[in-house]
C-alpha cells in the first residue's frame, strides 16, 4: 500500500471517503453543464465559478443576491426517502426572493453538508437543483459538498442556496412607486412551498396521520403531496416586466401574507386583501382541520395558496392577469393598496364582511 493510499484509508476510517466524494463530483458534472447559460466562463472543479456580465446590455447594472434553505421540509424528504424535488425548492426559495426586485437571476450556488456521503441521495438532490436552475434559466455555477462526521445524524444532511441576479438601476423595484388604488395581483402557489413545515410535521405527528398512506385530495401519498416543490415564478414575472409597470412585489414565504406584504410597501400604505379572491389548494383546509388551527395561525404561517404578489397600476391590472395566465400562471386580483391609518397594520385581510386580520 502506498503512503497516499494509507492516508486515504485513515481519512476513510475517520468517516470521510475521498473516493466517494470524487465519484459524486463526476456524477453531477452533467447536471451542472445542463444549466449553462450565456455569461458562464468556467467549468466544474475550479476554485471559483466564473461569470462575465454582459456590459453591453446594461448601462448601470445592479447585482441582487439572496441566500436561503428549505427548512424542516428537508426532514420530511428524509423520512420519505424522496430527494428528487427538494433541490427545486432550494433554487425556488432563492431566485423568487431576488425576483422581487425585478432582477433576472444569473447564477446559483449550493452548499450541501452531511455526516457521511450517500452518493445516490446526494446526486438526486443535485439533479433537483439542476431542474430548478433550468426552470429559472439560471446557471448552477458551483457549490460545496461537505462531509463532516459527527455533525449530523445518520442519513441527515442540510442544504443552503445562493443566487445572484442583475437589474438595471432605473428598473429596480423597491416599492417606492406604490400609490393608493394600485392593484394587488396574486400568483397561485403549488402548495405549502418550503415554509411552515415545523408546524406541518407537528400536525401530522399529533394526528397520527400516515405519510405513506393516500392523501385526501390526490392519488399521491400524503408525504409525496406535501413534498410538492415550490413554484418558480421567474419566467412569467420577467415576461410581465417587459409589458407592465410593476410597482412592488413580494415572495410569500415564512410569515405568510401578513408578514411579507409589508416588506414591499412604503410606511404610508397598506395592502387590503380579499381572502375570497382565490381558490385555496386542498392541502391548506386539510392541515387546518387536522390540526384545529385558527384562521390567524394559517395566515401567519402559510402562503394559503398565494406564492407571489405583484403591485401594478389599477389600469394595468387586467392586462397583467392576462399576460401571466398566458405564461401558465394562475393569477388573481386579490386586493388593493389603501392609505394606512396611523398606528394600524400595513395589511388587512377581509373575508366577506369579516376582518380576519
Amino acid at each position: 500500500m502506498s503512503e497516499q493510499e494509507a492516508r486515504s484509508d485513515a481519512y476513510r476510517a475517520a468517516g470521510v471517503d475521498i473516493d466517494a466524494g470524487n465519484a459524486f463530483v463526476d456524477k453531477i458534472r452533467p447536471v451542472v453543464r445542463s444549466t449553462r447559460r450565456s455569461g458562464v466562463i468556467s467549468d466544474v472543479g475550479g476554485f471559483g465559478g466564473l461569470f462575465a456580465l454582459d456590459r453591453d446590455r446594461y448601462k448601470e447594472p445592479v447585482l441582487v443576491s439572496g441566500c436561503d434553505g428549505v427548512g424542516t421540509k428537508l426532514l420530511l424528504a428524509i423520512e420519505m426517502n424522496m430527494f428528487d424535488t427538494i433541490g427545486i425548492d432550494l433554487v425556488a426559495m432563492c431566485v423568487n426572493d431576488i425576483l422581487v426586485h425585478g432582477a433576472e437571476p444569473l447564477f446559483f450556488l449550493d452548499y450541501l453538508a452531511t455526516g457521511a456521503l450517500d452518493p445516490d441521495a446526494m446526486v438526486s438532490v443535485v439533479e433537483g437543483i439542476g431542474e430548478g436552475c433550468r426552470q429559472a434559466r439560471v446557471a448552477l455555477l458551483g457549490g460545496e459538498t461537505a462531509e463532516m462526521p459527527g455533525m449530523y445524524d445518520d442519513g441527515h444532511f442540510d442544504l443552503s442556496g445562493f443566487a445572484t441576479g442583475v437589474i438595471e438601476r432605473d428598473r429596480l423595484i423597491d416599492g417606492s412607486a406604490v400609490r393608493v388604488g394600485s392593484a394587488l395581483i396574486g400568483l397561485a402557489s403549488s402548495g405549502v412551498h418550503s415554509n411552515g413545515f415545523s408546524l406541518v410535521r407537528k400536525v401530522i405527528a399529533d394526528a397520527g396521520a400516515d405519510l405513506h398512506g393516500p392523501a385526501e385530495w390526490t392519488e399521491q401519498s400524503l408525504g409525496q403531496a406535501l413534498l410538492e416543490p415550490t413554484k418558480i415564478y421567474v419566467r412569467s414575472v420577467l415576461h410581465l416586466l417587459q409589458e407592465v409597470d410593476v410597482l412592488a412585489a413580494a415572495h410569500i414565504t415564512g410569515g405568510g401574507l401578513i408578514e411579507n406584504l409589508p416588506r414591499m410597501l412604503p410606511k404610508t400604505a397598506r395592502a387590503a386583501v380579499d381572502f375570497d379572491a382565490w381558490p385555496k389548494p386542498a392541502v391548506f383546509p386539510y392541515l387546518q382541520r387536522l390540526g384545529g388551527l385558527p384562521d390567524i395561525e394559517m395566515l401567519r404561517v402559510f402562503n394559503c395558496g398565494i406564492g407571489f404578489v405583484l403591485v401594478v397600476p389599477e389600469a394595468c391590472a387586467d392586462r397583467a392577469v392576462e399576460l401571466l395566465e398566458e405564461q401558465g400562471e394562475r393569477a388573481f386580483r386579490i386586493g388593493v393598496i389603501e392609505a394606512r391609518p396611523e398606528g394600524e397594520s400595513q395589511v388587512v385581510i377581509r373575508r366577506g364582511g369579516d376582518t380576519l386580520f
